[in-house]
């Protein structure tokens, strides 16, 4: 008993130790907005359905000390219609008091199960915590990503207007023909077009961040600051291995097993009967006759009774649904078990591939796509090349370099994945 009243208080201090460390955090400004530790600040203290799944888990917790909880005394008064003659005087009204006390354990049943069931609430809190961050992360990251496409589109819309003048220099000396000029004004208005597309796309990236950190969604928000990293090393046994030991919903699923098993206990108890104490008094006047040995003395009686557990089909039908309960729940959690390990090999295939081609393109491609456009420029003022070979240059560097940024982002939302996977950082990976 003292170690389950124990648990329930460490519990309780739990949640009040969490509920004020979020309340004493400090949420910064919505014009201070910049990192991703930021965001999740923002988003722990704002979502509303991250709040909603916390105040489930309060709930539960409100049910332990009402499954530990006696029944309420019972007061019972009877007032004699007609009064009952004795030889001690007549007796005129009735009080009784009483307490029901369930058999041995069925009240720690009762509260392991319910503990049990507030642990597994607390984890799928924990669970929705841990997907709101992925989802906060993944959109900061598609944010960041668009930053750097718009600063990738300004620089080559800056280069092309540079080729322009090259070829308008060069029509100048009857070096090249008119088409060239044509041919880079056509790729500046495609470029210019690509670059308002993307300057259009930020309201609706920021709306959608927006709702997942609890604001309206015109709020502006600037663009977010991200080093973007590339996980080069893996340790794909220790992310199983952390799966398999964080992850909230695996824990979840546990503690319903467990409070199941109490369940199971508690219906085995109920073929034993619950004891009800009391006292009854019955007020009695003086007697009639006199010289009467008790006369107005009002009884007290101590009382015991207990209820006959008779309809035991109910007993067994509950007894056996309590171990359905255990078995749904064994073969949800082993099913979620494989469908992790099933999740947790994609994203590893997607974070190892991100990282091999971010290094591609880092090493190989890009520096040889700027090179290559330099010297297609060099040939062309000389002209040993025309002026397609000089576009279709800055058209690989741009494609390389927008793809290189999304790249780094899918390693990004990859990663992210993985955390929610592991229940936290992953093995090999730096926090933001």
């Amino acid at each position: 008993m003292r170690d389950r009243m124990t648990g329930v208080v460490m519990a309780w201090m739990l949640v009040v130790i969490g509920v004020s460390a979020v309340a004493q955090s400090e949420v910064p400004e919505p014009n201070q907005l910049s990192t991703i530790n930021d965001y999740l600040r923002v988003a722990a203290m704002n979502n509303d359905g991250l709040k909603s799944h916390f105040e489930q888990w309060r709930i539960a917790m409100t049910k332990i000390p009402q499954s530990q909880a006696l029944d309420d005394p019972r007061f019972t008064y009877g007032y004699y219609i007609e009064e009952v003659e004795t030889r001690t005087g007549p007796q005129k009204q009735r009080f009784s008091l009483s307490q029901k006390f369930p058999w041995f354990g069925k009240l720690q049943a009762r509260g392991d199960a319910a503990a049990a069931a507030a642990k597994a609430a607390h984890h799928r809190y924990e669970a929705e915590k841990l997907k709101l961050f992925k989802n906060v992360k993944q959109a900061f990251y598609e944010y960041a990503y668009l930053y750097d496409a718009i600063g990738v589109a300004r620089q080559n819309l800056e280069l092309l207007k540079h080729f322009e003048q090259v070829a308008q220099s060069r029509y100048r000396t009857a070096a090249t023909s008119h088409p060239d000029i044509i041919r880079a004004q056509i790729e500046l208005a495609m470029l210019e077009d690509h670059l308002t597309e993307l300057t259009n796309m930020q309201q609706p990236v920021v709306s959608g961040l927006n709702a997942m950190l609890g604001r309206r969604a015109e709020k502006p928000l600037p663009w977010p600051q991200c080093e973007k990293e590339v996980l080069t090393q893996l340790d794909a046994d220790a992310v199983f291995q952390l799966i398999e030991q964080q992850n909230p919903e695996l824990a979840a699923f546990e503690e319903d097993i467990q409070s199941a098993r109490h369940r199971v206990e508690l219906a085995q108890k109920r073929y034993y009967p619950d004891v009800s104490l009391g006292l009854d008094w019955i007020q009695t006047d003086e007697a009639r006759g006199s010289n009467v040995w008790g006369s107005g003395r009002d009884p007290v009686i101590a009382m015991i009774s207990i209820n006959i557990p008779l309809w035991t089909d109910s007993y067994k039908a509950s007894e056996s649904q309590a171990r359905a309960e255990i078995r749904k729940t064994t073969s949800m959690e082993a099913q979620k078990q494989l469908d992790l390990a099933a999740h947790a090999v994609k994203v590893l295939y997607d974070v190892q591939e991100t990282s091999r081609k971010a290094d591609l393109y880092q090493k190989t491609l890009i520096p040889k796509a700027r090179e290559m456009l330099e010297v297609s420029e060099s040939s062309y003022r000389t002209g040993g090349v025309d002026f397609l070979n000089l576009i279709d240059a800055q058209r690989k560097l741009l494609t390389f370099e927008l793809t290189y940024q999304r790249i780094l982002t899918d390693h990004q939302k990859r990663l992210a994945e993985l955390e929610q996977l592991t229940g936290g950082p992953v093995p090999g990976a730096k926090n933001p």
